[in-house]
């Protein structure tokens, strides 16, 4: 199929949408698909810019900064997004392009209207890949109200689902969100998992064996270090687990939490913590290797649910997983279901060392452990199978 992906994520970056996408990308192409990867992009002097990268078409528009500046003017910069890329798209070579499908991935909540034209100028099919229920999920952390700010977001977010004949969601219990949406003829949801590809084998640039956990059981987390994580019960666990000194845990990434919480470790004097910046992606398979467990973190207060890019890819490697997260979530009973870890709901951090150290009894005892974890992965998280189920509902 000729194929377009309207995103806002997409490497060099190195979140975990982009890394998402880009593995996304490569299967299209490896499967025999033509796509074309649309982009804003910020402070670009040309119009349009078209690249190629790994097979797909990758085609850059010019479009209003997003990122680090105030929130009324990143809204308003994202309201004009979508016009400006359309506007810009119009100018390029791609204009007169037919494709056979669309998709996008949100978040954003704002490229509705930009799929909108593509789908009418094409008479093509729609489908949105959800991986972020905006603003309900502020809403839930308590960083927004159900005022005038809400009320336009879901606004915006009612119209982007509209223009979606297909929505794939994370988990079956995203799907009560949509179940008026799904009332509508002609209209598709289904469960879309997370996705990820086997990486690019590079030497890893962090090596434990050179820090002052070196000789330590590992407990890692690798990822993005935001509100939304809920990371400081991590901190309480590393300081109930001071005295135990074959224990260490190891943070790696970045966030509007990143600096703090480092701060607050060395307040702490938590010297069973250490942490690093965020490293290439490619890298992760080599941290990995020198790990025992990886973490999952989600702040107590979301309602959603939510399977985190790292819990696929600690699954890959073959890593069982400590997880602190909302009760409730789905994520916790493919934990249970699979005995790939332990999961804990209550937030509590009694509850969370007693999972921590029957964790640490498992991995010492069940050498079926790992296996587990890279059967689930290949079973429900391989990108092969993903490209398949979007293909097959476009056609």
């Amino acid at each position: 199929m000729q194929l377009v992906l309207v995103a806002d994520t997409f490497p060099p970056l190195r979140t975990s949408g982009a890394v998402q996408l880009r593995d996304l990308s490569r299967e299209f192409a490896r499967q025999g698909h033509q796509l074309t990867v649309l982009l804003p992009a910020p402070g670009q002097q040309t119009p349009w810019q078209l690249e190629q990268f790994d097979g797909v078409q990758v085609l850059r528009l010019r479009a209003p900064k997003t990122k680090d500046i105030s929130y009324i003017r990143r809204t308003l910069a994202e309201l004009l997004m979508p016009l400006a890329m359309l506007r810009n798209l119009k100018r390029s070579p791609l204009a007169n392009c037919k494709w056979e499908g669309v998709l996008w991935y949100a978040p954003s909540i704002f490229h509705g209207p930009l799929v909108s034209a593509i789908k009418q100028s094409s008479n093509c099919k729609s489908y949105l890949i959800i991986r972020d229920i905006f603003p309900e999920w502020a809403v839930d952390m308590g960083l927004m109200g159900r005022g005038l700010p809400y009320r336009f977001f879901s606004a915006v977010a009612r119209y982007q689902y509209s223009v979606a004949n297909v929505i794939g969601v994370q988990t079956p219990g995203n799907k009560t969100y949509f179940e008026q949406w799904q009332q509508q003829p002609n209209r598709k949801l289904e469960v879309l998992q997370n996705w990820l590809d086997e990486p690019k084998q590079k030497k890893c640039s962090i090596q434990v064996d050179e820090t002052t956990l070196k000789g330590r059981t590992i407990f890692v987390y690798a990822g993005n270090m935001g509100v939304a994580q809920g990371m400081d019960i991590l901190l309480d666990l590393a300081e109930k687990l001071l005295a135990n000194t074959g224990v260490g845990f190891l943070f790696v990434g970045r966030g509007s939490e990143a600096a703090r919480l480092r701060l607050a470790a060395q307040t702490r004097q938590l010297h069973n913590i250490v942490f690093f910046d965020e490293i290439d992606p490619d890298e992760i398979p080599g941290l990995y290797a020198q790990c025992s467990v990886g973490i999952v973190a989600l702040d107590y207060k979301h309602k959603s649910h939510n399977i985190p890019g790292k819990f696929l890819t600690y699954m890959q490697s073959g890593l069982p997983v400590l997880a602190n997260i909302n009760a409730g979530n789905d994520l916790a009973q493919i934990i249970r279901d699979e005995r790939v870890g332990q999961v804990c709901e209550s937030n509590s951090i009694d509850e969370l060392l007693q999972l921590c150290s029957i964790l640490l009894d498992s991995i010492q005892t069940d050498n079926k452990l790992p296996i587990r974890c890279k059967q689930l992965f290949e079973r429900e998280f391989s990108v092969r199978r993903t490209v398949h189920q979007i293909t097959a509902a476009l056609i």
